[in-house]
């Protein structure tokens, strides 16, 4: 095993975006050639996220491809980045969007092309160094730096609502990143180090771990984002353009949740298990409060953009059920959801630049005119909603499996979000795709070779993920196994009866 790879994976992008950057001339010349080192550079990374999973194995206890440097000595703070089975799963799922947001904003992105795709670049150097960080204060810097590409790709190349969707999404996380800087300084100063596998080995006593979870909880929170923390998801996700929406709900929103494994359940146990009756009947009222909420919506990339907030939610109660099962469905929805939603929202985008509008009401009989997107659309549709066959359906199935043990009917007002995930994605293709055609449909031509280039891989993933699960949960099972270790045992005991009561009401 090579740690230079990671190293690589890691600031390739932030070399590209700089080359695209200082790579000056003629707007035209520049947007064009920007695009080209931006796609070139995705695809290297992702060549070697490949050798990293080709390389990995995952009976091996600890990090691997791990490096560690000298930063702040004397502060017990250093450069120590690594990869487990955890991190190494959303490490792919970064690596395998990024390329295709790229592709998505080819024609899309007109205005200032060359810094939208340095700000891509940056941004998967910021998502790739957070994810395989080993350091807290490491993590903290790459989370913050998040918030730069992701604020200026709403804020500039957004819609009508663009500054007030950038501003929001900007104070939100920033507010919640507090939070953690204080939970961070205070782990330094009573372990002497932010080295996370030092900082999970370390005992605190429950009332701090309590402390310190409430912190993460807010700050993590955010950015799933968990009900009520999440009035800046609509309007940035719809405000967004494509390639962006597509990098914040695809993986950026997946920040929250790993930070939530990481520094919550795996990190301090006992104060898990104090929090999870209460937690997880938030997930549960975020999978029905947005399921609700998306019903009444005439836009449709707000009506995606409450969807994703609904599987958020979802995932939340995996999280908290602190059950092997639940973890693990947990974190293979996020992949399978950070493929769904960015393939929903590309095929929103090829309809509305199209026909020029998202009002649904105003589309109708896109499939007669676009028969190959109304296909896969149906495939992304059906894996939204949890249809067998597709990576979807593991995830939930692994989520309700793990809910159950803690209480039946925590698994039965999780399990709603199939029903009305179906209903409110069942009509918003019969609406648009099926519906009566309308004046719009005219406009409309088939996909484009290099728009098929962009859905075609994500279709295939979807499938992968849905009738070869195994490939993905033997990276992640063993180290969630481990972590969870004893806890899982008594996790049914501790949080069962709470939960029973608080859903009951």
């Amino acid at each position: 095993m090579h740690p230079i790879l990671l190293s690589l994976v890691t600031y390739l992008p932030l070399a590209g975006g700089i080359a695209i950057m200082l790579g000056r001339g003629p707007a035209e010349t520049a947007d064009r050639t920007a695009r080209w080192v931006a796609l070139w550079t995705s695809l290297i990374v992702l060549a070697l996220t490949m050798v990293i999973w080709t390389e990995f194995d995952p009976r091996l206890p600890g990090a691997q491809f791990e490096q560690q440097l000298s930063w702040m000595p004397a502060f017990g703070i250093s450069y120590h980045t690594g990869l487990d089975g955890i991190s190494l799963v959303f490490v792919l799922l970064t690596a395998f969007l990024t390329p295709l947001s790229i592709g998505a904003g080819w024609r899309s992105i007109r205005g200032r092309a060359a810094d939208f795709m340095a700000a891509v670049l940056f941004l998967e150097t910021a998502l790739m160094g957070l994810f395989s960080s080993l350091d807290l204060v490491l993590f903290y810097v790459f989370y913050e730096a998040t918030l730069i590409p992701g604020s200026l790709m709403i804020g500039v190349w957004g819609g009508p609502k663009r500054i007030w969707a950038s501003l929001q999404f900007f104070l939100f996380t920033f507010g919640g990143s507090l939070f953690m800087l204080v939970a961070l300084v205070a782990l330094w100063t009573m372990a002497g180090t932010t080295d996370i596998p030092v900082l999970t080995q370390s005992h605190f006593s429950t009332a701090v771990q309590c402390w310190l979870l409430a912190a993460f909880v807010i700050a993590f929170g955010v950015k799933l984002p968990l009900f009520p923390l999440h009035a800046w998801l609509p309007d940035a996700y719809t405000e967004a353009p494509t390639p962006a929406s597509a990098m914040l709900s695809g993986v950026l929103s997946k920040t929250g949740a790993y930070g939530l494994l990481r520094f919550g359940v795996l990190m301090f146990p006992d104060a898990v298990h104090r929090f999870a009756p209460f937690i997880l009947p938030l997930g549960v009222v975020a999978i029905i409060y947005a399921a609700f909420i998306a019903f009444a919506q005439t836009d449709m990339k707000r009506l995606i953009a409450y969807s994703s907030f609904s599987h958020m939610g979802m995932i939340a109660v995996g999280l908290f059920t602190l059950d092997a099962e639940g973890v693990d469905g947990a974190i293979y929805q996020m992949l399978s959801h950070g493929v769904v939603i960015a393939a929903l929202f590309f095929s929103v985008a090829a309809i509305a630049w199209r026909a020029e509008t998202r009002n649904i009401s105003a589309l109708g009989g896109v499939a007669f005119r676009m028969p190959a997107l109304a296909t896969l659309a149906m495939l992304f549709t059906m894996a939204n909603v949890g249809l067998p066959g597709t990576g979807s359906f593991v995830g939930e199935l692994l989520i309700l499996m793990g809910a159950v043990h803690v209480s039946f009917w925590l698994a039965l007002l999780a399990g709603t979000t199939m029903i009305m995930g179906a209903v409110y994605m069942l009509a918003l293709y019969r609406d648009v795709i099926f519906g009566t055609v309308k004046g719009t449909v005219g406009l409309l031509r088939d996909l484009t070779a290099a728009e098929m280039a962009v859905l075609a891989p994500l279709a295939f993933v979807i499938l992968w993920m849905g009738v070869h699960p195994a490939s993905f949960t033997r990276l992640f099972d063993p180290a969630v196994t481990q972590a969870l270790g004893s806890n899982a045992a008594t996790a049914f005991h501790t949080v069962a009866q709470p939960v029973q009561v608080a859903v009951s009401r």
